[in-house]
């Protein structure tokens, strides 16, 4: 943890806070002739650091003694924003990360407050998003003899195996070159989260003001663009030439590469069909005529080449092998991707493209001679046939209005609102109210769906939120499910404090996937279960918010409406009927029970 030394007071006590933005320095008597020097100590150049770096905002839970860091740093015009738990915190500095391209900064005590925010740390380095989580720690000598100290933890041994970087600053003169070493390796090729461990001691340590000032270092360029190898190109340009049934996927690591007209441009330029991750949605609209997410399956069946932008071959794609992917060794794959390792991780890569996504798609572009031949007529009208079907499909069954609402009819409003301000910002969480949004609620605009991610992490919702709203300035719709909305729900207080343009709604059918599980013993609920009819809505309203109760779409799309048009934190609690979801979502498969039962 952080603790109040008397230097610290010295330099800069806390009740002179309120001094003229930029004042950091506090002068002090050296000798008895009144020879004066100024000087600065390690809160300061702590601040000072990340603000000559153009960070602005701090996601934090305050508590002894780091309240009076968080004062300092809002004094000197930085926004902090505290939450209720440091995991969210943590979760709103990754995606802050995400969606500015800088990284997000999470400040939290030793130890507790440290393993809090570690999850959300492991999750952005999971999902590439450039975060940095800073803790208080005890001193080196106490910790190496493990004598005992208050919250003794060796916090940066435990952090390396779950981050992409970890470092430790023990003089105030080397805060400046922490932060640099920090930033840049958050950024720098794959983004992921950094820790910066940063002991009590270095915080009251004192400097003189001009010395601190040149150790700061603005970073230049911390993420570098990587140009592709031009032989890398024209073999990638060979393999798509050759295709007859290509097809382009794009990941989130495309929407985080905010190169959205270049690869636009590459899409319309060649007429291969696409197929967005959850996160990739409105790169391209998803009415867009191109997209094939409504024909998903067949597409990754019958594809002959697979080009993948800043997407992984990871479990979401079911690895790039068996019956999603048809017929074994029927495909070629191009990968675009930061990282060399990433290619053949788990099938061969016959055209791997490694550098950044804008460097690489501009490229690709550079190599598309005039007169390229689209993609064969009896492929996109496939394609387009089989879109056709499921969209009728789909339209029919928004279009039934069941009472109680379902996850569709529910879903369908909110469709239409979205559609209507695609500005908004969607965050979404849960298991059936994660897996029927991405394919109901359509996204018109990049970066603006924000969900678990690689991990299917649940508890990102409100800390997504919270960062959204503040990062953007955007409304922010929040579609939870009950169980995924108890992981974080205490930070709808967290909301209405700062008064940010979120409405929530929570997807209410009384329990994990459905609420109709029974205890075939009688006594305690199963354990699936939650209270019903729980009033969630009340939550919101207990802390100065708007709460609403909504039974039918009508209700539902009205509330939401009025949220936006207010711009008050709301929370609606949506009743779906209890009976609608399914086991485990859509990965039924990870449910051994279930999988044995299809067996």
């Amino acid at each position: 943890m952080f603790r109040k030394a008397d230097s610290y007071h010295k330099c800069r006590p806390v009740g002179d806070l309120d001094a003229p933005d930029g004042d950091n320095t506090e002068t002090f008597p050296l000798s008895s002739d009144n020879e004066s020097r100024e000087l600065t100590d390690g809160f300061h150049l702590l601040v000072d650091a990340l603000k000559l770096n153009g960070i602005e905002t701090i996601f934090t839970l305050p508590g002894i003694p780091i309240t009076d860091l968080t004062r300092l740093a809002q004094a000197q015009g930085m926004r902090v924003i505290s939450f209720r738990h440091e995991q969210h915190a943590g979760n709103a500095a990754a995606a802050a990360g995400y969606l500015t391209q800088k990284p997000g900064i999470c400040l939290t005590v030793s130890a507790p407050g440290f393993l809090n925010g570690l999850t959300a740390l492991a999750n952005a380095t999971t999902n590439c998003f450039p975060m940095i989580l800073i803790s208080g720690s005890s001193e080196r000598e106490i910790v190496d003899l493990q004598q005992g100290d208050y919250e003794e933890m060796d916090q940066l041994a435990i952090a390396k195996p779950l981050c992409k970087a970890a470092y430790r600053v023990l003089h105030a003169q080397d805060i400046g070159i922490g932060i640099a070493r920090a930033i840049r390796s958050a950024l720098s090729g794959r983004p992921g989260g950094v820790y910066l461990d940063l002991p009590a001691k270095l915080f009251a340590q004192t400097m003189e003001a001009e010395a601190g000032r040149k150790s700061l270092v603005k970073v230049v360029d911390p993420a570098p663009r990587q140009i592709p190898a031009p032989e890398a190109v024209r073999r990638a340009l060979a393999v798509l030439k050759g295709a007859k049934r290509p097809l382009i996927l794009l990941g989130k690591g495309a929407a985080y590469a905010q190169a959205d007209a270049e690869i636009r441009a590459l899409i319309e330029k060649t007429g291969i069909p696409y197929l967005p991750m959850s996160m990739a949605k409105g790169l391209l609209p998803d009415t867009h005529a191109q997209s094939a997410s409504a024909a998903r399956s067949y597409v990754l069946a019958e594809a002959d080449v697979v080009m993948l932008i800043g997407a992984r071959l990871n479990w979401l794609l079911s690895h790039g092998k068996g019956k999603t992917w048809g017929a074994p060794n029927a495909k070629q794959f191009i990968q675009i991707d930061i990282s060399p390792t990433e290619m053949d991780s788990n099938v061969p890569i016959a055209a791997p493209l490694v550098g950044d996504v804008g460097s690489c798609v501009s490229a690709l572009l550079a190599g598309i001679e005039a007169g390229w031949a689209k993609p064969p007529t009896d492929w996109t009208a496939a394609i387009a046939e089989r879109k056709d079907k499921n969209l009728t499909k789909m339209a029919e069954t928004l279009a039934k209005n069941p009472s109680p609402m379902n996850f569709h009819s529910a879903l369908g409003a909110i469709r239409e609102i979205v559609k209507e301000r695609p500005d908004i910002i969607v965050v979404n969480e849960g298991a059936n109210t994660l897996d029927f949004a991405r394919s109901i609620v359509d996204m018109y605009e990049p970066r603006k769906r924000l969900d678990v991610g690689t991990w299917g992490i649940m508890g990102i919702g409100m800390g997504f939120s919270v960062a959204a709203a503040v990062t953007t300035g955007k409304p922010v719709i929040a579609i939870e499910g009950d169980s995924a909305f108890g992981f974080s729900g205490m930070e709808v207080e967290t909301i209405c404090r700062y008064n940010l343009p979120v409405c929530v709604v929570v997807f209410n059918n009384n329990g994990v996937y459905k609420g109709t599980d029974v205890n075939p013993r009688g006594g305690d609920a199963a354990p699936t279960v939650f209270v019903k009819n729980a009033r969630y809505e009340l939550l919101m309203q207990a802390f100065g918010g708007v709460g609403v109760l909504a039974k039918t779409p009508d209700e539902l799309s009205r509330a939401i409406k009025e949220a936006l048009a207010s711009g008050k934190p709301t929370l609606i609690n949506a009743i779906i009927d209890e009976t609608a979801g399914t086991e485990s979502g859509r990965i039924t498969n990870l449910n051994p029970q279930s999988a044995a039962k299809k067996k």
